[in-house]
């Protein structure tokens, strides 16, 4: 019989993620909170977190925030009978966050593994995903086959919940920063007559080249997709959640700062926005700012 993994959270990447692990040879029982619709199939849709409990071993989540993990943990506490022994997290919730909710399941007897993603649901569905995790040895390894069917790419970056968040966290800032410094600096070009594309060949031919340049303008604004199924409220929380673990660490912020405040103003003209958009909000508003 398959070994049944519960997930709780269907969203652009749960989905994607969940079918993953049932393309792997997992039984997936599945919740979310916004009904059965959003299902993947061959899933076994649950309407409550209580059910998935009972009957995943390895329950894993991905939720918008650090508040729903939290929530959908206190949820697998309330259940008497659960079977849930193991949660991995693959939201991107913030340091703090990972390591009140790792508390919490151990002081219940369930074991916590931090594991945020990164790469986009196109590398989830690719299998090029980065999966980051962190976790006390023993945990890691009981986890380690439901990892390598959420993606081909893992890596541990330390023993204890939290960490992964951080190298989550410094990786969606150098992300943020590249984009929306890619896109001023495209908008700059075409304002002087350049073209987009032949700014691009040029760009990832020289020292100016990095995910914005390679993959998210040639694949989501150049061909004017915008669908790389990431929102820019999202991304300006992760940014915020970056700028909070900085202040709370004694970080360096200077950038950070000026970061968040490009994004933030994008997320609040737009939001729910994909966060490829922020080429046109940057090029039409903010140059005029």
């Amino acid at each position: 019989m398959r070994e049944t993994i519960g997930f709780v959270g269907l969203g652009n990447m749960g989905s994607a993620l969940a079918s993953n692990l049932e393309r792997s040879g997992f039984a997936v029982v599945a919740h979310d909170i916004r009904g059965p619709h959003r299902n993947l199939l061959g899933a076994t849709h649950v309407p409550a977190v209580s059910e998935v409990a009972r009957r995943g071993d390895v329950v894993v989540l991905s939720l918008p925030d650090g508040a729903a993990s939290e929530q959908v943990a206190r949820e697998v506490l309330a259940v008497s009978d659960r079977r849930t022994t193991h949660v991995v997290d693959t939201s991107t919730i913030g340091v703090r966050a990972a390591r009140v909710i790792a508390a919490l399941l151990a002081g219940h007897g369930i074991a916590y593994v931090d594991a945020p993603v990164s790469g986009g649901v196109a590398g989830a569905r690719a299998r090029t995903l980065a999966v980051i995790y962190a976790g006390a040895r023993d945990a890691c390894a009981h986890v380690e086959p439901v990892l390598a069917g959420l993606s081909d790419r893992r890596y541990r970056v330390g023993d204890r919940p939290g960490l992964a968040q951080a190298m989550k966290l410094a990786n969606n800032f150098l992300s943020a920063t590249a984009l929306a410094a890619t896109s001023e600096a495209i908008a700059f070009g075409r304002s002087v007559g350049l073209d987009m594309e032949t700014m691009l060949e040029v760009l990832n031919a020289a020292s100016g080249q990095s995910s914005a340049t390679s993959d998210k303008f040639p694949n989501h604004v150049l061909n004017g997709r915008y669908a790389a199924g990431f929102t820019n409220s999202l991304m300006t929380k992760d940014v915020q959640l970056y700028l909070r673990a900085v202040e709370e660490h004694g970080g360096p912020s200077s950038l950070g700062a000026i970061t968040a405040s490009v994004w933030e103003r994008f997320a609040a003209a737009e939001p729910g926005a994909d966060f490829t958009r922020i080429f046109p909000f940057v090029e039409a508003k903010e140059g005029r700012a």
